[in-house]
């Protein structure tokens, strides 16, 4: 006998901050006004670090960064009824997700939300304090756990150009 699908989808989440202690968020080209930072489904075989580089590489154009930290737990939530079924094909109703501090180990140049599937129309650096006021309703109560278990890193610091990774 076949089980049910999972009510929530695998996902990851990135924390992207700059040398200045600043986070990344980039507004939804589906929901003008909704700003979200770089997250994705976990796809099968993949650890949950595997698809953070990955979501990075296909939302905002580039992987090089640095892992500084991730979060103690899941965080999972739902999604508008509304919006139940237009993702997933209505077979998720809300996502369950594995969160990662990073920071951008090259020149923010490198960023381009053009890619091939695009998500994004505008990003921009924002202040810790500032992002769960920026999420969607939804998301906001992930966002707030979010910046009180990372803002320890939210400082200036670690700017690439000491970073051992290759410069561009």
């Amino acid at each position: 006998m076949h089980s049910p699908a999972p009510r929530y989808r695998p996902c990851v989440g990135v924390m992207l901050f700059n040398a200045a202690g600043l986070v990344w968020v980039g507004e939804r080209c589906d929901t003008p006004g909704a700003w979200q930072m770089p997250q994705g489904g976990i796809d099968d075989g993949e650890t949950p670090w595997n698809a953070a580089q990955r979501e990075l590489k296909e939302e905002i154009g580039t992987d090089r960064v640095e892992r500084l930290a991730e979060s103690r737990d899941w965080h999972q939530y739902d999604l508008p009824a509304d919006l139940v079924a237009k993702n997933w094909g209505g077979r998720f109703q809300g996502q369950r997700q594995k969160w990662f501090a990073c920071r951008l180990a090259a020149p923010d140049t490198l960023i381009d939300i053009a890619t091939p599937a695009r998500e994004f129309a505008a990003w921009r650096w924002i202040s810790l304090a500032e992002l769960p006021s920026r999420a969607a309703p939804f998301k906001r109560t992930i966002y707030q756990a979010l910046a009180a278990e990372f803002s320890h890193l939210a400082h200036p610091g670690n700017d690439y150009r000491r970073s051992p990774l290759p410069r561009p």
